[in-house]
């Protein structure tokens, strides 16, 4: 069992219900964050990955080095099938699902609306708005019958002030962002929380890809646009996450954490 002493002389929080912390998408950077954050606070933790199996078992590695159970698994998020089965295993060998953090993104381009092809966009609302829900649903009946749960999703601080040419991010952040508050209303009776962290310019994540993509004046511009002068770090999209997820936010539900170093002001 992890050591809790050693934990509150941390500071992190300690207050996780018995059971198990489910990361979907915990081989990729805030996602990997998140799930040693988790094992920090002392929560066993399941968590799957698509194609980058050694990243996901660094981070079960992680994850058992806090004195926490650790689980992998390879989940295609369009094969629901998979996705309950995935759930279902996990509950019957760690215990309760108390929390829900899907960490996933497509991965995009950055493009104007006029130039986003129709595939493009079919394919990026599938892959993104489709996986979420697969993932949810299957957690949801868990939850009702285990006294209820924290579901946080990653979005985006773009759908507070929009960024251009990134429509292929924040269309589908919208969606997920309309179910999460349909959750967080229909729920709330069997005691499921359900809340967004809306990301900025993080070192991480979706991030990576993004950077590649943009010209050297533009990238500056992105990294010195908020007032704050500077890009968030994946540690600090761990903590908002880990926050809500926690009983610290236990009368918070269907909200969006904003964390974009005051861009979206």
């Amino acid at each position: 069992m992890p050591d809790t002493q050693n934990y509150q002389k941390k500071g992190f929080f300690v207050d996780f219900p018995e059971g198990v912390a489910v990361v979907i998408g915990g081989s990729g950077g805030i996602g990997r964050e998140v799930a040693i954050r988790l094992a920090e606070c002392g929560c066993d933790v399941a968590l799957t990955y698509n194609s980058n199996e050694a990243a996901a078992r660094e981070t079960a590695s992680a994850v058992e080095a806090e004195g926490c159970r650790a689980r992998v698994g390879c989940v295609d998020l369009m094969q629901p099938e998979a996705v309950a089965s995935f759930i279902d295993q996990v509950a019957a060998e760690l215990g309760p699902i108390h929390t829900l953090v899907v960490a996933t993104g497509a991965n995009i381009r950055m493009a104007y609306v006029a130039d986003v092809e129709v595939e493009e966009w079919k394919d990026t609302i599938t892959n993104d708005v489709l996986g979420f829900f697969h993932a949810v649903k299957p957690v949801i009946s868990h939850m009702r019958e285990n006294g209820g749960g924290s579901i946080v999703a990653l979005s985006s601080a773009a759908i507070v002030r929009h960024c251009p040419l990134d429509i292929l991010s924040t269309g589908p952040k919208g969606a997920i962002e309309a179910l999460v508050r349909a959750i967080a209303r229909e729920e709330g009776r069997s005691n499921i929380r359900a809340n967004c962290v809306g990301l900025g310019v993080i070192d991480a994540g979706l991030m990576d890809r993004v950077w590649e993509q943009l010209p050297p004046a533009a990238a500056e511009a992105m990294r010195k646009g908020s007032p704050l002068r500077r890009i968030g770090t994946a540690a600090e999209a761990a903590d908002a996450v880990v926050f809500l997820a926690s009983p610290r936010s236990g009368f918070t539900t269907g909200q969006r954490l904003v964390l974009d170093g005051g861009y979206s002001v």
